[in-house]
């Protein structure tokens, strides 16, 4: 399994990458045609937009490891095992119940964004935002498995890490 979930991190190392590399690129082109040809492509705007709501949430959804975020825990690591077991189970539901109840809603107006298409891309709006779907399920599944995780082998001593199949 955690040879599975090394596989998944890289591959979406890789795509975030590449996409990083595309927004740069795309972004000294709207700066060439800008100063350059003095005649700016409206298209290389949105292009980098379009790219960086992928990357921050394909990325926060398959890269980014619960240890990575900022976390107030001195409560936390001030509490005997019992209770800090307690605090993980509590807030690896409440992010897991949380967001997998905003999915359907959040879905709902994705999928009315159909009918709407970027201004010069003409791209639809659904498939520029349904990343953030993909981003509800995932980080749900992760925090669910993090609450598994949790009951059966007890809190993280060290730090508030909920270990969401990640290595080390």
């Amino acid at each position: 399994m955690r040879t599975i979930g090394t596989w998944i991190m890289r591959l979406a190392e890789g795509l975030c990458g590449v996409a990083l590399l595309a927004m740069f690129c795309t972004f000294l082109l709207q700066i060439y045609s800008r100063y350059v040809m003095v005649q700016p492509f409206g298209w290389t705007l949105e292009l980098c937009l379009t790219l960086w709501i992928w990357i921050v949430f394909f990325g926060c959804s398959f890269i980014v490891r619960d240890r990575d975020h900022v976390t107030f825990d001195i409560l936390y690591l001030s509490v005997p095992p019992g209770p800090r077991k307690v605090f993980a189970l509590i807030s690896a539901a409440a992010i897991a119940v949380g967001l997998a109840a905003s999915l359907v809603p959040t879905w709902d107006w994705i999928d009315f964004l159909k009918i709407r298409r970027s201004p010069t891309l003409r791209i639809p709006l659904r498939t520029v935002f349904s990343v953030y779907a993909l981003f509800l399920i995932v980080v749900s599944l992760r925090y669910a498995w993090g609450f598994i995780h949790v009951l059966r082998h007890g809190a993280p001593t060290e730090a508030h890490e909920i270990h969401v199949g990640e290595e080390g």
